[in-house]
């Protein structure tokens, strides 16, 4: 009844004022048989240059008086409810229909704003989120969007390191802890995050479990994480663990997280850890990992941290000659040839 699932529906409502003047403002006005008559936005630096050949206005009221819009598209993101609420009454104030995106503001949720919408015989819909199909290919299904958390983007003051791997239970836990332990007997006031669900062992200062998260929230858990450390804690050093591998073949399914942990953490440099001769996992390898990070985030990877747990006759040094970087067994005193290669590559702390 509220959900909106074809586009003859959007066409049958158009002219659209359309608040939200980013990406998803811009995918709603290019709807075939759509037509924008106006665009809203709050951020003042938007107010009065053209967005998609129409000038933004910061007025709803006016806009509606000004143009024959039928509809009001509110395209704002996670973390916009309360302004979302807010256009919406205005619309509907004016005798204006309201189509909303599923994650600014689930029109199930707001049954006051349903009942006025009756009361002034205007329709109220939002853009399906379309779990139905999700629930009808795997017989089960999110009741609503998974994704909660507001979009922020934020890079730390203090460096930061990325502790990524080649596959799953290869030393991502324990090089991230060892290197926080070990830089805090150097005197650095070191913070290390992490990400996982056995992030019970100390130092670890914070730790979520990104896995339950939407990996749509990941990175912004993250940005804000180290945001909160850096304004509680003031550290001289970030580390931040990783999960799983960008490449690892054998369980595709929590690289998206992985990657979304190193978007969140815009790494100043970046450890690859690796677990020769791996049991149960079927990881790429170490040439395949290290490209794959640097392509997708501008770091660099300054060292690799090996697991040498079950492995016999294997040396460090054949591995600094295969990939030209420092390798360090991380269980046996490896952390602070690590933690200085690293520091060579970030340079002096601010204090």
């Amino acid at each position: 009844m509220y959900f909106i699932s074809s586009i003859r529906e959007l066409q049958d409502l158009s002219p659209f004022i359309i608040i939200g003047c980013g990406g998803g403002g811009e995918k709603f006005s290019n709807f075939e048989g759509v037509e924008a008559v106006g665009f809203i936005d709050d951020n003042i630096e938007k107010q009065g240059k053209k967005f998609c050949n129409k000038i933004v206005s910061g007025d709803l009221i006016e806009t509606m008086e000004k143009t024959n819009a039928k509809s009001v598209a509110i395209m704002l993101p996670i973390g916009a409810e309360g302004t979302a609420l807010k256009y919406a009454v205005q619309a509907i104030d004016h005798g204006k229909n309201v189509v909303t995106s599923f994650r600014s503001l689930p029109v199930t949720q707001n049954e006051s704003l349903i009942k006025f919408a009756e009361s002034k015989g205007v329709v109220l819909k939002e853009i399906s989120s379309r779990l139905d199909v999700v629930k009808k290919i795997f017989g089960v299904a999110p009741s609503t969007c998974t994704e909660i958390l507001p979009k922020i983007n934020y890079k730390a003051k203090a460096p930061v390191v990325f502790v990524g791997g080649t596959s799953q239970e290869c030393g991502k836990r324990t090089t991230a802890r060892t290197l926080g332990k070990v830089a805090k007997q150097q005197g650095l006031n070191a913070v290390v995050i992490s990400t996982d669900e056995m992030g019970l062992e100390e130092p670890a200062d914070v730790n979520f479990r990104a896995g339950s998260l939407s990996v749509m929230d990941v990175a912004s858990a993250v940005m804000g994480t180290i945001k909160y450390m850096e304004e509680t804690k003031h550290p001289d050093i970030i580390f931040v663990e990783g999960q799983s591998s960008l490449t690892e073949r054998g369980n595709p399914h929590p690289r998206g997280l992985s990657a979304a942990i190193l978007f969140g953490a815009k790494p100043d440099a970046t450890v690859v850890c690796h677990r020769p001769n791996h049991p149960y996992r079927e990881p790429r390898g170490i040439e395949y990992e290290i490209k794959a990070i640097e392509a997708a985030e501008p770091t660099k990877v300054v060292g690799i941290s090996l697991n040498l747990r079950n492995v016999k006759d294997i040396k460090t040094s054949e591995y600094e000659a295969k990939y030209g970087l420092p390798a360090v067994d991380i269980k046996n005193g490896g952390a602070s040839r690590l933690l200085e290669v690293i520091i060579d590559h970030i340079g002096e702390f601010k204090k």
